[in-house]
């Protein structure tokens, strides 16, 4: 009985032991995330005041013995996001501004202009192979000389490329998205913005220096336009707007029909509408 009452005694006292190690541990460890927190809050503080001797310093000072160490973070810290702040200021302003670029020179949907159609019946096109001039039909399709004059003036067409060339058919070009290289696979693809109405008499015929619209389907003209090489005419149906003809430089569109091409009908070296220039005769 003796014996037992011992052990039980010897147990308590060991659990007591515990228990008491545990608190003081329970304690230790609170007042370090204590220390900590209030050494946090000191280094925020301290970032926030812009006079020596506050509150947060002499906290800093009790925990530390010295604030030279989190002033010189928060300093830091407040320069970086300044930078960084600054930065990207000035990148959205940048992009405001070419936004607001992109959109003043945008092109936009053509109305017939007359007076342009008068004064411009002809246009070069100027190719890295030489000069294709053509007049326009203004009376039959006002819509589609206008567009193309209007793109022209706006230097629109330079820098594009012939992105389709079939040899004993046309030659197509007029796709923004052709000036840039890294989007090769959508040449073809491309278009000014918008989309207007054919102006299609039913009876159009396509024979050899045709300057014609190319299209997706009806009333969705933009900016491509093709030029008959096939001989006598090529054999299409009147889905396409007919506005010109070539008047000199059909040499040069036969040179371009015949230059070595891959798959889909692109040119291996690139052919390059270097400017188109509307002219009075």
């Amino acid at each position: 009985m003796l014996k037992e009452i011992n052990v039980r005694t010897t147990f308590w006292r060991l659990r007591k032991f515990q228990d008491k190690k545990l608190i003081l541990k329970f304690m230790q460890t609170k007042k370090i995330l204590g220390l900590c927190g209030v050494l946090l809050l000191a280094v925020i503080l301290a970032g926030c005041s812009n006079g020596d001797g506050s509150a947060a310093d002499k906290a800093a000072d009790q925990l530390t013995g010295t604030v030279t160490k989190p002033l010189d973070i928060s300093k830091k810290a407040k320069e970086d996001i300044a930078k960084a702040t600054d930065a990207e200021n000035a990148r959205l302003n940048n992009s405001l501004n070419e936004d607001k670029a992109m959109s003043t020179n945008a092109p936009t949907a053509p109305v017939v202009n007359s007076d342009l159609i008068k004064k411009y019946p002809f246009a070069t096109i100027k190719t890295s192979l030489g000069d294709i001039k053509v007049k326009f039909n203004g009376t039959a399709t006002p819509l589609t000389v206008t567009n193309f004059l209007q793109l022209a003036q706006a230097n629109f067409y330079d820098n594009t490329k012939f992105h389709r060339v079939i040899k004993g058919f046309m030659i197509q070009a007029g796709d923004p998205l052709s000036k840039d290289a890294a989007m090769k696979n959508r040449w073809g693809t491309g278009d000014p913005g918008y989309k207007f109405k054919d102006e299609l008499a039913g009876t159009e015929t396509y024979p050899q220096g045709t300057l014609a619209m190319a299209n997706s389907g009806p009333n969705t003209n933009g900016s491509q336009f093709f030029i008959v090489t096939a001989s006598p005419s090529a054999p299409l149906t009147a889905n396409y707007t007919v506005f010109g003809s070539v008047v000199s430089g059909l040499d040069v569109a036969l040179k371009i029909e015949n230059v070595p091409t891959t798959t889909p009908d692109r040119p291996v070296d690139d052919v390059t509408i270097v400017s188109v220039t509307p002219s009075e005769k």
